[in-house]
């Protein structure tokens, strides 16, 4: 595991590598096509032998799984699906003897329509949890009280017959958000948090954290300045407001606050929220984190998108590094939300495991925690799905022009060989592609030039060069499509060089960073001179 002075303590979790796994596709132990609790654990050895910290857990709570688990019937307890509480406590136990942390998500800005708070809520008005959801009267002729719209398609607002209003939803209209105003909400809501904390998990990932509050008022939000001009071109119509009363308000703070000092009753414990909030993300990002009385850290889709650019990652790095302080940022590249990243970064005739080793070395010598998605070790490409496999209610929505997120939650490939690669006996959830097969685990093990022994190396050198962990960062002038950056760390400084061109290029190490003293990683380094294949890495000590 990592190096004890970096990964232990309170801030285990400053500079750490998370992996993320997708439960219902990693691995299936009773037969039924879904991955499960006890499937994990007999995985984690491979986890853990990547030289991660720590694994993030996307949902397993009893849900109807309108939208795969992040719609939450009962917060304290196991969807059947994968297994029980007691399979929960033996994956604590075993992942703290392999030495990780163990992360779950807390999905805490909406719950699901089938959860007992919304049930008592949408009976009445005056029941005792009336209040405990965003209720609205509609407007004189009918329609909902504002044009607040839904991540996931149409109008937020659902309406109820029986109370005679409508609800908000965000996402689905099986989602409904919680009403963070009612400060009995925040308490029921960390109630469950302290539930999970007393079993011994070490951190959350807070989903939509910044979609926690809403506006009181129910202002409605203005239309973008390209949505005016009619020049805009998404193809969701979420994307065609800017979001200035749904999500991202100041109240959200004082919450995350009480959230923090939650956490801070225990030892050693953190969270990483999930910010979606468009062209003002680093901005909240920075505002969420800052202070050490909110958020340890939290990511955004900056780097989750197509562009793949030297410019675009200084971007958003030196934006992150300008509006933050003293937070912290945790970067990661794929997830279970966004196709993953070697398809969306390989040239037309480009070799996606290229962009997978040029990738993982790029991402370990960024500044930051950083988070891995479970099979891009393997350099897995998303998944061509038909409709009829689809899962996934966005895709099925807005299918063809939006396929959704089924392509990157396929299920994770073992062995080769077997039935299913080794994920289950019985037909799985969503189908194992053949191509994923050829990448299977048992395939690339002790294969030097595989993507996995990429993986394993790159972590290891990160683990080693305590400047790669928590060192700053200072870019360096290049021309073309170079990212050049010095990372330091007490007397350690490490010149990082990075070729996204597609043709070979030749780059001059400045005057004013010394001469290279030592070749660490990559390409071969001449009289003050760089040389880089297509996406070539270099990594080298100067003095």
């Amino acid at each position: 595991m990592a190096d004890d002075n970096a990964r232990q303590g309170a801030e285990w979790w400053r500079g750490c590598v998370i992996y993320q796994v997708y439960p219902r596709s990693f691995q299936d132990t009773t037969g039924d096509g879904s991955g499960d609790l006890g499937g994990i654990t007999s995985r984690l050895a491979h986890i853990a032998s990547l030289g991660v910290d720590a694994v993030w857990l996307s949902p397993f709570f009893k849900s109807p799984m309108a939208d795969m688990g992040y719609d939450v019937s009962d917060y304290r307890d196991v969807d059947p699906m994968f297994g029980t509480l007691a399979d929960f406590d033996a994956l604590i136990a075993e992942a703290h003897r392999l030495g990780l942390k163990i992360i779950i998500d807390q999905v805490l800005s909406h719950s699901s329509d089938k959860h007992e708070w919304f049930i008592e809520s949408r009976t009445s008005r005056d029941n005792a949890k009336a209040d405990w959801y965003v209720w609205a009267d509609a407007r004189p002729d009918g329609c909902a009280p504002n044009n607040w719209l839904s991540v996931f398609g149409g109008p937020s607002w659902e309406w109820d017959a029986t109370r005679r209003q409508y609800y908000m939803h965000n996402f689905l209209a099986a989602q409904p958000d919680l009403n963070f105003h009612n400060l009995e909400v925040q308490d029921a809501l960390l109630d469950t948090v302290r539930f999970w904390l007393d079993r011994g998990v070490d951190g959350f990932r807070l989903d939509t954290v910044n979609y926690y509050v809403h506006d009181r008022w129910l202002r409605g939000n203005p239309p973008l300045a390209s949505s005016v001009a009619g020049t805009n071109t998404e193809t969701n119509t979420y994307l065609y407001q800017e979001h200035l009363f749904d999500k991202t308000q100041p109240e959200n703070l004082a919450f995350l606050r009480r959230f923090r000092a939650l956490l801070d009753e225990y030892d050693d414990r953190a969270a990483v929220g999930e910010i979606g909030d468009e062209g003002r993300s680093l901005q909240t990002l920075a505002a969420y984190t800052s202070g050490g009385d909110k958020l340890q850290m939290s990511y955004t889709f900056d780097l989750l998108g197509s562009q793949f650019s030297a410019a675009h990652v200084r971007g958003c790095v030196e934006a992150f590094e300008s509006a933050v302080v003293d937070g912290w940022v945790c970067w990661a590249f794929s997830n279970h939300d966004v196709v993953r990243h070697v398809s969306r970064w390989t040239r037309p005739d480009g070799d996606p495991d290229a962009v997978a080793r040029f990738s993982i070395l790029l991402l370990s010598c960024l500044r930051g925690s950083i988070c891995l998605y479970q099979g891009e070790e393997l350099g897995l490409e998303e998944a061509e799905l038909a409709y009829e496999d689809l899962r996934d209610p966005v895709g099925i929505r807005f299918w063809p022009g939006v396929k959704g997120r089924d392509g990157c939650r396929t299920p994770m490939v073992w062995e080769a060989g077997a039935d299913n690669a080794g994920f289950s006996t019985a037909k799985p959830w969503l189908p194992v592609p053949a191509s994923h097969r050829a990448r299977a685990v048992d395939v690339q093990n002790g294969e030097e030039q595989s993507v996995l022994s990429a993986y394993r190396s790159a972590l290891a050198l990160r683990r080693r060069h305590p400047a790669l962990i928590s060192g700053s960062i200072r870019f360096l002038d290049a021309e073309g499509d170079v990212l050049a950056f010095i990372r330091e760390n007490g007397g350690e400084r490490l010149l990082c060089v990075f070729n996204f061109a597609g043709e070979p290029v030749t780059w001059r190490v400045p005057a004013d960073v010394g001469s290279v003293a030592a070749t660490i990683a990559g390409a071969a380094v001449g009289d003050s001179e760089v040389s880089l294949p297509t996406l070539g890495c270099f990594l080298g000590q100067v003095g």
